[in-house]
């Protein structure tokens, strides 16, 4: 239909394609604009569309564990006098009630991600019949293909990006009804009241109720893609629409709301379809018959906010069709050219685009950060877990590619996120904790909190997940050296963190009783793994909280010395640099990392938490000390992974340590593949926290897992390193590949080629004029062509000085 944009990478971004019909919201075509989520699935009668939002929440936020759950010092002193004997801390009387309660909240269905209902246009499969779809990742536009009484014909779907609407059109007769399906599941009933609140009000048609419909320019008009075969249109068209409220437990809150409305160009009527029972069923409140009407066009909008200010549906004026598609043609041309590669393997060449293309609908600048399943929610799909921001990995890893990429704007959701949280966090620290800054939690909600909605010490007292939060900040400014950004949106966040992370640390020694003259972290809970145990066993010196700390007050120091802050900062550096000599080191056994002091190096981890000081603390890489390289190499490859957490994040290990198996990965990667192009999580192994009765693929069904969106990093991480400083090419690759400008730290576009072995030339934009250090792939030495004048430079690490806006050029001396 519409001529796709131009491409300006290297490769065209490729297509994902399903034949036949693809009934399950797995199999359907994803489409976004980082807040309105759209799945289009087929069936063999009809085109079904389902809606979700990253910000239309079920908003009841249930906090009357807040007067119970005391001070960490009161909920320390208990713990500490419990029998060290038991096997679980739940044996104990007063902590199986204390830790009932301080879950009870979490452990209610909601809030959780609310599905926005779904778009049915029907037809008859005896004259229609669905071949397939093609998602075009170019222009994020699906077409499904069918055969209209045996001649070929195609519908075309696609989602505005600066507007919440979704476009169908079709130039040949194809529909026959249409129908807007509010969910099936709609509010889960509070289980303590068996109350669910009001169910979906479907809001009337006539033109009485909305005089502005007669308004709108229901006819086709030009330009069209297909005007050329247009036909006359109705002078009057036809909506659906409905509002659904949800409510909320907040007294001081007003109920927000959101209404899904359907424009159809054409004069639609009620009718009726004959029944199982012989007799006719009319049509019902959200539900219309269409007339054979050439050259259709359905545009379907979402309005949310305070149910006082969305009663009434959007009536889209149906001229804004071609705008839509030209606008969102510029976007995607504009995205595909921020970055490329060209790989001899086609599947990961095909991961690279895919991911990027999911990950751009997923999240978008000024839009909510997306959860554990973003915007694509239907029935249960997209609640599990709450589909919430869980703190210890899985809201951080989907940004982790978008700097090397050269999508630093789409960090921007997880940067107000951040602002989010952060005041909840500060009081959380001062209260609970009795420390400075803030201390981040375990889970949280887009939605209005006044407390840590899931304290339960077993997880909430992870010590790492608050540098964690803050980490990525302090990449975008490495990544674009923007010290405006550093000092307004990231300094903040980053000493609030370190406050907290010096002060618990320095608190640490008295609490646990050590004498070693070392500092240490305790106590404290290893992701995923064995929660807080009796005794505090294997609850102290984590080898994430160590390696993250060491990355937070590296990046403290470094940011404060940028912004000129190191004199008004100086009590509170004096306090960093003190924790950072006197840290207790990694804990090791058997020549390898483990996670925590005295455990066994056979444990069957969840999260690859041995290996994090490659990554993401980033302590260890390519450009350490043999020994300790050797080291983390040893215990990336003793890290036994029960599934479900690792997919990126262990390759990402892998790759920082130059030792990833690409082919193995690649077969990972297809392990946990979905029909519709996206990787789930699946479990790998037994031993762990799951035995022989467990399904392996029981994360499949829950959503779609936006953290596996990160997979282009690894691919990033393979062609170009640069997190310490000195860019290095192709640290992890074999063979024959190229890229374009993908983002270096130091605010660097780099673009290589590589062909038989040989790099054969690299091209590095500065933007900020920052100091280059390249480590030269030739032996002969280079020759550095920049501004006219060529120099030959040595082989090794070279370090040159350069200008903002200035263009190198690195080819091969010999």
């Amino acid at each position: 239909m519409l001529t796709p944009p131009h491409h300006s990478g290297l490769v065209t971004p490729g297509s994902i394609s399903h034949t036949g019909p693809a009934p399950d919201f797995f199999e359907g075509a994803l489409l976004g604009n980082g807040g309105l989520g759209a799945v289009v699935t087929t069936r063999p009668d009809a085109v079904v569309v389902h809606f979700g939002h990253n910000e239309v929440w079920d908003v009841r936020v249930e906090e009357g564990h807040a007067d119970g759950i005391g001070t960490f010092a009161e909920v320390f002193a208990k713990v500490a006098a419990i029998d060290p004997g038991l096997d679980e801390l739940t044996d104990d009387p007063w902590f199986k009630q204390y830790n009932d309660l301080v879950r009870a909240s979490y452990d209610l269905p909601f809030p959780r991600p609310f599905p926005c209902g779904s778009l049915i246009l029907g037809f008859d499969p005896r004259r229609v019949e669905v071949l397939g779809h093609r998602l075009e990742l170019a222009t994020a536009v699906c077409q499904i293909s069918l055969l209209v009484e045996g001649v070929p014909a195609e519908v075309e779907v696609f989602l505005a990006r600066d507007a919440d609407r979704l476009w169908v059109s079709s130039r040949t007769p194809v529909f026959d009804r249409i129908r807007l399906l509010p969910d099936p599941v709609g509010l889960i009933p509070d289980p303590r009241t068996g109350s669910s609140g009001p169910g979906p009000e479907p809001l009337p048609p006539s033109s009485d109720s909305h005089p502005a419909m007669e308004a709108l320019p229901n006819a086709i008009t030009d330009p069209l893609p297909y005007a050329a075969s247009r036909r006359s249109a109705p002078s009057t068209g036809g909506m659906l629409a409905f509002r659904q409220v949800l409510p909320t437990l907040d007294p001081a809150a007003e109920d927000n709301a959101f209404v899904l409305t359907a424009t159809i160009n054409a004069e639609v009527r009620e009718g009726s379809r004959p029944g199982i029972d012989g007799g006719p069923h009319p049509d019902g409140p959200l539900q219309v018959s269409l007339p054979s009407t050439p050259d259709l066009l359905v545009a379907v909008s979402l309005v949310h906010g305070t149910a006082g200010g969305t009663t009434q549906p959007e009536l889209v004026d149906l001229g804004n069709y071609q705008p839509d598609y030209q606008r969102s043609g510029e976007f995607w041309a504009s995205y595909w050219a921020a970055s490329g590669v060209e790989l001899a393997d086609e599947f990961l060449t095909d991961l690279w685009y895919r991911n990027s293309y999911f990950l751009a609908c997923a999240a978008a600048p000024g839009k909510a950060c997306p959860g554990l399943f973003g915007p694509w929610s239907y029935r249960r799909i997209g609640s599990d877990w709450h589909g919430d921001y869980h703190l210890n990995y899985n809201v951080q890893q989907p940004f982790w590619g978008v700097f090397s990429s050269n999508h630093p704007e789409l960090h921007e959701p997880y940067v107000s996120m951040v602002d989010h949280l952060l005041p909840l966090s500060r009081e959380w620290a001062g209260q609970y904790y009795g420390l400075r800054g803030a201390a981040f939690p375990h889970s949280a909600y887009p939605v209005r909190m006044t407390v840590n909605p899931y304290p339960d010490p077993s997880w909430g007292w992870e010590v790492c997940e608050t540098p964690w939060a803050v980490q990525s900040l302090w990449w975008q400014y490495l990544y674009t050296q923007d010290a405006d950004y550093l000092r307004d949106r990231a300094f903040g966040p980053l000493k609030e963190a370190t406050l907290f992370f010096v002060d618990y640390v320095l608190s640490s020694t008295e609490r646990g009783g050590f004498e070693d003259g070392r500092l240490h972290v305790f106590p404290t809970v290893t992701p995923e793994l064995y929660g807080l145990r009796p005794g505090f066993r294997y609850n102290a010196d984590c080898v994430v909280d160590l390696a993250l700390g060491r990355f937070l007050l590296n990046a403290f120091t470094e940011a404060a010395r940028i912004l000129e802050r190191s004199q008004d900062e100086v009590a509170l550096l004096s306090q960093v640099d003190d924790v950072l000599r006197r840290l207790v080191d990694y804990p090791t056994s058997s020549e390898v990392i483990v996670s925590t002091p005295g455990e066994d190096p056979a444990i069957v981890y969840n999260v690859p938490v041995a290996a994090m000081p490659a990554f993401p603390a980033e302590q260890v890489g390519l450009g350490s000390e043999p020994a300790e390289l050797e080291l983390l190499r040893r215990t990336w490859r003793n890290q036994t992974i029960e599934g479900g957490n690792e997919l990126v994040f262990a390759a990402l290990q892998g790759a920082r340590l130059g030792i990833l198996d690409l082919e193995r990965f690649k077969r990972d990667v297809r392990y946990c593949l979905l029909p519709n192009g996206t990787a789930t999580d699946r479990v790998r192994a037994v031993h762990g926290r799951y035995d022989d009765t467990l399904s392996f693929d029981f994360m499949s069904r829950g959503g779609i897992w936006v953290e596996n969106f990160a997979l282009p990093a690894v691919i990033n991480e393979c062609l170009l390193q640069s997190y310490d400083g000195v860019l290095r090419l192709f640290p992890n690759w074999t063979g024959d590949a190229s890229f374009t400008t993908l983002r270096a730290a130091g605010a660097f576009l780099v673009s290589a080629s590589r062909r038989a072995g040989v790099v054969e030339e690299i091209r590095i934009l500065s933007e900020t004029g920052s100091g280059l250090q390249l480590e030269i792939p030739w032996p002969g030495g280079a020759l550095l062509t920049t501004a006219g004048s060529t120099e030959k430079v040595e082989p090794g690490t070279t370090r040159l000085t350069t200008e903002a806006g200035q263009s190198l050029v690195f080819t091969p001396l010999d």
